[in-house]
């Protein structure tokens, strides 16, 4: 199924099982928003949006922390052990629930470990191309790189990261191979894709559109179920011949595990009331951001079922554990 599609399935139990805010004050002090990615990525983009927002309706100060590396388990580690009384909590990509799949130790457990607090969006990447590479379309891409097994390389963003596995996934339903060249962040194999090092990227839209409008790169397809409202001339894999190719991420928020039921409620309505802000809406509609407050049940269902739907990926692609 689809995200579009578990969306709409989940949306409407979410809306039935919605209450009123608990009586809670959250947030007393400061809360620290880690994000275990490079600021300038789509993630560190959000999480200063939201946490701008909340600071203004609140009056407390929202500060964001960039703890990068391991493919978000540094961060996301850090996280896990910190005291679960509110002031410390987590934004980050949909990579986090498949830890365990890729990683022998990764830190964390994304069920035991973490107590859901809402989905924030859903963004779908860009398939881009620095462009001295003779494609123009997908299906170019495709037929160069079965021309040329294991000599064109793609950058990611680490490890097990969302466009890391989207791009296994490119791999095996295309039956091409390419060269993985990891990188710490969005932001970091961007700059190597433009000094044209490595040739060709799966970049969020967020992040990836304005190196389009610049030329710096090349746009093939975009990969959600749909266009996306800001790349829209750009076709999807779907309109370019990869059937039910969808590989969008999801971005959600965690507080530690034991985290009080009234503090969780509270930061839900909190993040909901600023996700509804119009200045936030705007903003995450000029990114291609699709916002979903959406609450705890559906983010810990979500975080389950990306799992299952990645690790049987994982596995056929030959990724150890590492």
């Amino acid at each position: 199924m689809g995200f579009t599609t578990r969306m709409a399935a989940f949306a409407l139990g979410a809306l039935m099982m919605a209450g009123p805010a608990a009586a809670q004050s959250w947030p007393t002090g400061q809360v620290k928003i880690i994000v275990p990615f490079p600021a300038g990525g789509s993630a560190d983009t959000l999480a200063r949006t939201l946490g701008q927002a909340m600071q203004e309706a609140t009056g407390q100060t929202f500060v964001i922390e960039n703890r990068t590396g391991a493919g978000g388990n540094i961060g996301t580690a850090e996280v896990a052990r910190a005291q679960p009384d509110g002031s410390t909590i987590l934004l980050t990509p949909s990579s986090v629930a498949i830890a365990p799949v890729l990683y022998a130790k990764p830190g964390y457990d994304p069920v035991k470990d973490f107590a859901p607090v809402t989905l924030v969006g859903n963004i779908p990447m860009v398939i881009v191309v620095h462009p001295s590479l003779p494609v123009k379309t997908l299906p170019d891409l495709i037929a160069l790189a079965r021309s040329k097994p294991g000599d064109i390389s793609y950058a990611s963003a680490g490890f097990g990261t969302t466009n890391h596995l989207a791009f296994e996934l490119f791999m095996a339903q295309t039956q091409t191979n390419f060269v993985h060249v990891p990188y710490r962040g969005n932001p970091l194999a961007m700059v190597d894709v433009i000094a044209g090092q490595v040739p060709v990227f799966f970049d969020f839209v967020l992040t990836g559109r304005p190196h389009v409008q610049a030329g710096s790169v090349r746009a093939l397809a975009t990969t959600g179920s749909k266009r996306s409202g800001v790349m829209p001339d750009v076709p999807t894999a779907i309109e370019s011949g990869l059937k039910d190719f969808e590989a969008s991420t999801w971005f959600g928020v965690y507080a530690p595990t034991g985290t009080p039921k009234p503090v969780i409620d509270r930061m839900n309505a909190v993040f909901a009331a600023a996700l509804a802000a119009p200045a936030v809406r705007e903003r995450f509609s000029g990114l291609g951001v699709d916002p979903m407050p959406l609450g705890p049940d559906l983010l810990g269902q979500l975080t389950k079922d990306d799992l299952a739907k990645w690790g049987p990926i994982i596995q056929k692609a030959g990724i150890k554990p590492q």
